[in-house]
């Protein structure tokens, strides 16, 4: 049976490349900032070419364990260290069943935690102390995403580990592409001035020049829900932009940048400026 046509708008460069990539077993990491949909995209991928995965979810508190798997201490103590009371962690699983290995968010892992990676990666085997030796049957890969380096939160990806890895870049969309977005997530239920006003203003949060990082799509589109609920453009754009833009000087008053961007008599003047400073990061 045919797989449903996904349900991404726009990147079709992308979802070749990364089709292409999967189909040779090749180690992916897409970058690109928050919001601009990398885990669709893989997820929208990997459900087409039917390929099982093992999904992790990194954050600065992932342990070396998390990722390997652990020894259960109550059966240990009954049996010992035997295979059988290994509880097999998400890279373990992945490499025994031939699946991919799906990271979201690799640069928010700590360091020594990614680098469990390169052997996995290079040689297609780890060795973990007590267990032995674990090789990677076909199929095994690892697709990552990652937030720009110069994002808060991040953590340094070695050279090492990128160098296993095939990039993919992902950067905002087009206009048009973003004005699609928000129709479909609304559903048309929301009219034409309203998309196209929210989605303009979080454009133009990415040419602020007070302003470090822009807000994505998701932020237009908890405004557009805000006034659709009942509150005027400006209550709205200062609830949901706060949380998803990040000022370059702290002495820099976001709400009242905010303000500017709504008000009319401004917001032509930060309109799909092209900023030089801000290129690398879509």
């Amino acid at each position: 049976m045919a797989k449903p046509k996904n349900k991404i708008v726009g990147r079709q460069k992308e979802l070749k490349a990364l089709k292409r990539a999967v189909s040779l077993n090749r180690n992916v990491l897409i970058e690109g900032p928050v919001g601009v949909g990398k885990t669709f995209l893989v997820r929208e991928v990997l459900e087409e070419l039917d390929r099982d995965f093992e999904r992790i979810d990194g954050d600065t508190r992932y342990t070396e364990s998390k990722l390997t798997g652990w020894f259960d201490p109550p059966l240990v103590l009954k049996k010992g260290y035997a295979a059988s009371c290994f509880i097999d962690g998400p890279l373990v699983s992945a490499m025994k069943k031939g699946k991919i290995l799906f990271i979201n968010e690799l640069n928010r892992m700590p360091e020594a935690v990614q680098n469990i990676l390169l052997p996995a990666m290079d040689e297609r085997h780890i060795t973990i102390p007590k267990l032995g030796r674990i090789d990677a049957k076909p199929g095994f890969l690892v697709v990552a995403t990652q937030n720009p380096r110069e994002f808060t939160a991040t953590h340094a990806v070695s050279e090492a580990l990128l160098d296993r890895f095939e990039m993919l870049p992902l950067h905002y969309q087009s206009r048009e592409e973003e004005l699609q977005i928000a129709s479909h997530q609304t559903q048309g239920k929301v009219s034409t001035e309203l998309l196209e006003r929210a989605v303009d203003i979080v454009r133009a949060t990415r040419n602020h020049p007070s302003i470090k990082r822009g807000a994505s799509i998701r932020a237009a589109l908890a405004i557009i829900t805000l006034v659709n609920g009942g509150m005027d453009l400006e209550e709205a754009c200062l609830m949901a932009l706060p949380s998803r833009i990040e000022m370059i000087s702290s002495d820099e008053d976001a709400l009242q940048i905010i303000r500017e961007l709504v008000s009319t008599d401004t917001f032509s003047e930060f309109k799909e400026k092209k900023s030089p400073q801000k290129s690398s990061r879509g």
